[in-house]
């Protein structure tokens, strides 16, 4: 068919950008928390995040969706899921650039600039993330058991990925996913009804064999998983790996492999134990402490993959409306378009701020003790859990209209801000709502740290700005009236 039109006035792709470098808010932040921090790592990963490459196989394994195989061809159970080759492109980059297990052997420093890879990868495809930080938020856990941590953990830490369905003494390199949400109780993990009976000892500890299932079990190809279940002396927490170490599938039962909204590229399963075989890490009992000293981490990579998907949002409406031209001059010069993009600027920034902020507490209590520090991450984790994602869906939705229609068609993958808005709910909801955070708030204000700790946080920026200092004011007073009560 021959032209009819000639097509102008369109937007380029936003490829070919050095993601780092494009994002100053990030630079400015890294460099009030860690200014002795090294940034070449992170340069190289904003120049492949950004690349057309990477944005390829983004779009391939989210277009291409995970296939569940229950059995093999001669009728053999083998519970495998089939991820297309774009996925393991992505989840290799992420490991080779150390978003999982490597902080924790890292120096001071290296909680802070994982934080930063983070926000930077989930502008490239956020969904291949969920196995990254559930290896994140698992690798100190695996510390409460010496033998498995270290058989485990240095191949954890390992920056290399290898895919294959094998047991882990003969990979390189593993990932380890979680199960604890089940169909009866969601967030309510004491409501769970798995049943770990004790089975005997070996090199790994006490051994158990569990029984029940997990509604909710992402990244189903994790080389093994932390579980919660019943035992004698309540819930406590397991380590089940896919293979035993005689080379034997365990019993893990692969059901189905959920359709979600988005986060279409990662596999979340419903799956089911019979008799299968875990070891106990830590204490019998002790597995709601354990589950929330990791859910604070994965509740930190909420935080971190919203911020991140904001400022790509963000990214793609300013590339936009600086080409798109309407009225007779580009969208951006447009005052009522400089109003919407400005509100978005500053709300990406103060995402980015807060969320490297956590981190930085993060950082700061894993390398030596500090009570100041301590206070902050226990009580800004579900602050930013809980503000940050809840406000991404309105912000995907605000940048998505700078785009107009071109925002809204997916364009069969290549658009992008179809899948960023598809995707914000997920951290929103993953590892706690909205009230169950308000909940974990509430516990936090109860201390008598708090008050001193949030009056040193904020005290730098009294004085600056009437504005501030009357919102500061207003949440130092709730607080004290908070604790009181709390005291009562």
């Amino acid at each position: 068919m021959h032209a009819t039109h000639e097509v102008t006035n369109q937007s380029t792709p936003y490829v070919g950008v050095n993601l780092f470098r494009a994002n100053r808010p990030l630079r400015d932040a890294l460099h009030l928390h860690a200014p002795e921090l090294e940034l070449a790592r992170l340069d190289e990963l904003g120049a492949e995040a950004g690349s057309a490459a990477l944005q390829a196989h983004a779009r391939r394994a989210n277009a291409h969706l995970p296939v569940l195989h229950t059995h093999d061809r001669h009728g053999r159970r083998i519970d495998e899921v089939e991820f297309h080759p774009s996925y393991h492109a992505l989840l290799a980059s992420a490991l080779r650039h150390g978003l999982h297990g490597t902080p924790w052997s890292r120096g001071p420093g290296g909680h802070v600039e994982r934080a930063a890879a983070f926000m930077l990868f989930t502008e490239a495809e956020p969904s291949v993330l969920c196995p990254v930080s559930m290896s994140y938020a698992a690798a100190p856990a695996l510390r409460a058991n010496p033998a498995l941590h270290a058989a485990w953990g240095p191949k954890l830490a390992h920056t290399a990925y290898d895919e294959r369905f094998i047991p882990f003494d003969q990979k390189s390199a593993v990932t380890i996913g979680m199960g604890m949400t089940e169909k009866q109780g969601g967030s309510d993990v004491r409501a769970n009804t798995t049943r770990a009976t004790p089975h005997g000892k070996d090199g790994w500890g006490q051994r158990y064999a569990v029984t029940g299932h997990k509604w909710f079990f992402s990244a189903p190809m994790c080389d093994a998983f932390l579980v919660l279940a019943q035992t004698a002396s309540g819930l406590s927490c397991l380590f089940m790996p896919r293979f035993l170490p005689d080379g034997r599938l365990n019993a893990i039962a692969v059901q189905r492999l959920k359709h979600k909204l988005g986060n279409h590229a990662n596999a979340s399963a419903e799956v089911e134990f019979d008799h299968a075989t875990a070891w106990l890490v830590g204490e019998e009992g002790r597995g709601i402490p354990q589950i929330l000293a990791m859910g604070a981490l994965t509740r930190l990579d909420c935080a971190l993959g919203t911020a991140g998907l904001m400022r790509h949002a963000l990214s793609l409406a300013l590339h936009h409306t600086a080409q798109r031209h309407a009225f007779g001059r580009p969208l951006i010069a447009q005052p009522l378009m400089q109003n919407v993009l400005a509100d978005l600027a500053l709300e990406s920034e103060a995402a980015t701020a807060l969320a490297l902020r956590v981190a930085v507490a993060v950082d700061r209590t894993d390398h030596a003790p500090d009570e100041h520090e301590a206070v902050m991450r226990r009580l800004l984790t579900p602050v930013a859990k809980f503000w940050i994602c809840k406000r991404g869906s309105h912000f995907a939705q605000e940048a998505m209209e700078c785009l107009g229609g071109n925002g809204y068609v997916e364009a069969a993958g290549e658009g992008v801000m179809a899948r960023i808005y598809r995707e914000m709910p997920v951290n929103s909801i993953w590892e706690g709502a909205g009230n169950i955070m308000a909940i974990d708030l509430l516990r936090a204000l109860r201390g008598a740290d708090v008050l001193p700790a949030l009056e040193r946080e904020l005290a730098p920026a009294r004085g600056a700005h009437a504005a501030f200092d009357r919102a500061a004011g207003l949440v130092l007073h709730s607080v004290e009236q908070g604790v009181h009560e709390a005291q009562a």
